[in-house]
């Protein structure tokens, strides 16, 4: 009974996957210009800025959004179950919250966030 349900499951979210991608092609604005064919959705143009440098600022905070993504879905189980782990092992998660928030405000501290 529980292969069935799996099965039945997958084969929902498949086809309702399938039927959402064909409604956004169907109903999506076919108006192709320079920009939306452009691979970079940053303003860059691959072609005419071939020598030019790209500012550092952009892999960094591309660094700091993976870092903290990644620690943020580390977390994201524990919340769903907060209530069965044993106190110590959620005193270990405090520390953990506590390490994230104190790096965050390292960075912000530290300008790391700024744009200038």
């Amino acid at each position: 009974m529980e292969g069935l349900v799996l099965v039945l499951s997958i084969t929902f979210s498949a086809l309702l996957s399938v039927v959402i991608g064909f409604a956004a092609w169907f109903f999506s604005t076919k108006t192709p210009d320079k920009e939306k064919l452009s691979p970079y959705e940053c303003g860059f143009d691959p072609i005419d800025q071939l020598g030019n440098p790209v500012s550092v600022k952009f892999f960094l905070i591309a660094i700091l959004f993976l870092v903290f993504d990644l620690e943020v879905a580390l977390l994201l189980p524990w919340s769903r179950t907060v209530g069965a782990i044993p106190l110590y092992n959620q005193g270990l998660v405090w520390v953990f919250i506590l390490f994230l928030v104190w790096g965050l405000v390292y960075e912000w501290v530290a300008g790391g966030l700024d744009w200038e």
